[in-house]
This record gives structure tokens, C-alpha cells and sequence, in this order.
């Protein structure tokens, strides 16, 4: 229970402080479509899970609740939702803001790039 106090912790931090790629910049879903072609090797853009859960609906679901999916307990219980924001942490360095998550990712660190992989992410509804 301490572990999951930690990650809510983290994750009020993160919003907080306004975490986020780069607050000025207007972000472009089409190149986030080109950024995603990394991430399909893994996810899916409709509820197909693959190695990794299906990303449809992603913004605003509840992390760790694909029907399907075998989910780590660190997702399962991080009560994390997926906003803009969170999203915006979590692909710069997954296994900061969720540690013990089973992404083998080490993160995008580009802010612009995450910012457009997030617009994009959100036009899968």
C-alpha cells in the first residue's frame, strides 16, 4: 500500500506543477501519428490488445482496465487516469511515474514529439 501511496504522490506532483510537454507549444496529432508508428509495434489504435493494451479511448480511461489485458499490479493499482498531462510524464519515462510497470520502454524525451503523440492519442476515440 506505501508503493501505491507513492505513485498517487508522484502523480499529484506531476500535476501540480503543470507537468507537461511545452505548455506553449499547439500541438500536431498528424505528427503524433508518424511518432505512434514506434508504439504499434506494441499497441493497437482500436481495444485490440497486443503485447501492450489497445490505446482507444486512452485520454480519460482509467489506467489498467482493457478487458483482456494482464496488466501489472503496478498499473492495476496506480488509480492513475490517462489525461493529457499524466500521458505526457508517463511516455517520457515510464518506470518513473509507474515504477514496476511492464512497458519495456525507456521513454520519449523529445517534448514536442510527446506533445503530438498525446493530440494524436486523443483522436482515439
Amino acid at each position: 500500500m506505501e508503493r501505491v501511496g507513492k505513485i498517487g504522490a508522484l502523480i499529484a506532483v506531476l500535476v501540480l506543477t503543470g507537468a507537461t510537454a511545452n505548455p506553449s507549444y499547439a500541438q500536431d496529432a498528424e505528427h503524433g501519428k508518424v511518432i505512434f508508428k514506434t508504439c504499434a509495434a506494441c499497441h493497437a489504435t482500436d481495444h485490440g490488445n497486443r503485447v501492450g493494451p489497445g490505446l482507444e479511448g486512452i485520454v480519460g480511461r482509467k489506467a489498467g482496465t482493457v478487458p483482456g489485458f494482464d496488466y501489472s499490479d503496478a498499473i492495476k493499482n496506480s488509480a492513475i487516469v490517462w489525461e493529457a498531462k499524466i500521458l505526457d510524464a508517463y511516455l517520457e519515462s515510464p518506470q518513473e511515474v509507474v515504477p514496476g510497470n511492464r512497458m519495456p520502454y525507456a521513454g520519449l524525451k523529445d517534448s514536442t514529439d510527446r506533445a503530438d503523440l498525446v493530440a494524436y492519442l486523443a483522436t482515439l476515440k
